[in-house]
C-alpha cells in the first residue's frame, strides 16, 4: 500500500478527519500536510473529494517513496 502525502491550504483538525483515521496531520499556519497509507486510486480520490467538499485547496499530491 503506497504512502501518500498530500498538502492542503487550510488548517485541518484530527476531528475533520475522522473518515480517514490512517492519515496523520501535520498542521502548520494555514497549512495542513497529511501523510498516510492508500489502498488505491479510489481511495485517494475518495479523499481529495471529501477535502474539496469541505472547501479545501489541494496543494499537493506525492507518493512518498519506500525506504527500501
Amino acid at each position: 500500500m503506497p504512502r501518500m502525502l498530500i498538502r492542503v491550504s487550510a488548517e485541518i483538525s484530527e476531528e475533520m478527519l475522522a473518515p480517514f483515521p490512517h492519515l496523520t496531520p501535520t498542521v502548520q499556519v494555514m497549512q495542513t500536510t497529511l501523510t498516510g497509507a492508500v489502498r488505491d486510486q479510489g481511495e485517494l480520490q475518495g479523499i481529495l473529494n471529501y477535502l474539496a467538499q469541505l472547501g479545501v485547496g489541494i496543494v499537493e499530491v506525492m507518493t512518498i517513496p519506500d525506504d527500501h
